[in-house]
């Protein structure tokens, strides 16, 4: 792994982080529940990011599931949108924001409390005011179970 390239300490997850360039700026603060704590409520620790992609082991809490024992699809939403907006934030100069303008997603296979899970979020596109951004989750076995896709809109700091 470059030194540039962020990682939290490894734990055993479905997947190890994959290599890619370093990041744009240092999100160190951001390791872990991302700096919301409804994250690490629901189970998501994120422990790797470079220029445009963030990882996270995501390890489904009892909060994050419906009654019936599988976790809620709009679970699904809130860490799509964290996954993507990480990597779109690990892209951009320090004072650059993005704010999320649309996040489709679709469940593919289920999840339940306590499976050990991989989420990443990659920046498939950027221009000056628009990122395009995708984000899957996947089991140990490396199979989809939910992907999304979004667009968030950048707000680039004045003389940038």
């Amino acid at each position: 792994m470059t030194d540039s390239t962020k990682a939290a300490p490894a734990d055993a997850t479905a997947t190890a982080p994959r290599e890619r360039a370093p990041a744009a700026r240092d999100m160190d603060r951001a390791l872990g529940d991302g700096g919301m704590a409804l994250l690490g409520l629901l189970g998501v620790s994120f422990d790797a990011y470079g220029t445009g992609w963030a990882e996270a082991a995501w390890v489904p809490t009892e909060l994050a599931c419906n009654p019936a024992g599988i976790v809620h699809g709009g679970v699904y939403g809130v860490i799509h949108d964290a996954a993507m907006n990480f990597a779109t934030n690990s892209a951009l100069a320090r004072g650059d924001r993005a704010t999320t303008l649309d996040v489709q997603y679709q469940t593919i296979r289920p999840a339940v409390a306590g499976d050990r899970l991989r989420v990443r979020g990659e920046v498939t596109r950027a221009t000056r005011q628009v990122a395009h951004v995708e984000s899957a989750v996947r089991n140990p076995d490396d199979e989809l179970v939910s992907r999304a896709t979004a667009t968030f809109i950048l707000r680039r700091r004045e003389g940038a």
